[in-house]
């Protein structure tokens, strides 16, 4: 019960501690790549926490689940983990996680599914506005340039990605800005920030009361638009995509005054032209393998009364 306990404790410490401790980094703007990662190691490791957790919890309460997970173990291992003592807290205790267990994976679930229809209606929407030549293939070129007076680009993943242009974008960006801007979008594509997105998203809605999950799907949305920003500038300058991002918003009203639903296009496009350096080779090292011993530490937690007896 005691390990079962700590582990509960450590995955609320590391939710409670951890976003804090990010946001007030001041390197992430610098390394949004790094970031992304220290954010899923976080988020893994208070999922992982919470499940040893409940697996503990439900092998102190009930001798099947026990006979399963310690079936290989010495009498001495067992013992140390007092798994017979307070059955009904246990018992309680690992069904209220597998509940949200259950729930977490009704949620991606109810994601993934959201995520196909909104797919295959856009996919429809785009062959309606877009439609097929006569002996043109559906899966043959990957670009698809839309008649629209508003400029705008999009990147449209799926079994048959497609990256959409509208020809007003083509009217407004020229040469190099083009060129970055779908730079930018293949960049999203190439990491799989959708998938990313889609996760944070499915935690973020399934418990809404959690701030963990909260700040984990508002970081994504803002880090992986800097990560694809980041690979559009290491390829044609960060002075060109930041033109290419002027030229494609500035009719939108997001660098004017007041509330605009992408707020952050003004801090993107100054993050491009302040250019901070980047960080040394060694640093970004150090916290990539820092992020990764985070979701370590929930197992070392369980297998420490076993490595006592062992050792």
């Amino acid at each position: 019960m005691l390990v079962s306990l700590a582990l509960l404790a450590l995955g609320v410490l590391t939710a409670v501690v951890a976003p804090r401790l990010l946001s007030r980094s001041d390197w992430a703007e610098r390394e949004p790549v790094v970031a992304l990662w220290m954010w899923q190691c976080v988020v893994a490791a208070v999922l992982l926490s919470f499940a040893l957790s409940m697996t503990f919890s439900a092998a102190a309460a009930w001798q099947v689940v026990r006979g399963q997970i310690f079936a290989p173990a010495p009498r001495g291992v067992i013992e140390a983990y007092e798994l017979g003592t307070h059955r009904p807290w246990s018992a309680a205790l690992a069904v209220v996680l597998a509940c949200g267990g259950l729930w977490t994976a009704a949620m991606l679930t109810r994601e993934i599914r959201r995520t196909r229809a909104r797919r295959r209606k856009r996919r429809g929407e785009l062959l309606a506005r877009s439609p097929l030549l006569p002996g043109e293939k559906p899966d043959g070129e990957r670009l698809v340039v839309l008649e629209a007076e508003r400029p705008d680009a999009w990147w449209l993943p799926g079994t048959a990605p497609r990256l959409v242009v509208t020809t007003a974008a083509l009217r407004r960006l020229k040469g190099r800005q083009l060129d970055a801007l779908l730079a930018h979008e293949q960049g999203h594509a190439r990491a799989r920030h959708d998938w990313l997105l889609h996760c944070s998203g499915a935690l973020a809605g399934g418990f809404p009361g959690i701030p963990v999950f909260a700040a984990f799907r508002g970081e994504m949305h803002r880090l992986v638009e800097l990560a694809a920003d980041d690979v559009a500038s290491r390829r044609f300058g960060r002075l060109t995509i930041a033109l290419a991002l002027v030229g494609l918003n500035e009719e939108r009203g997001v660098f004017g005054p007041g509330q605009a639903p992408d707020a952050d296009l003004p801090q993107r496009v100054n993050r491009l032209l302040a250019a901070a350096p980047r960080l040394t080779a060694g640093r970004r090292l150090r916290l990539t393998a820092a992020a990764a011993l985070v979701p370590v530490v929930p197992v070392l937690v369980a297998f420490v009364p076993a490595l006592r007896v062992l050792g």
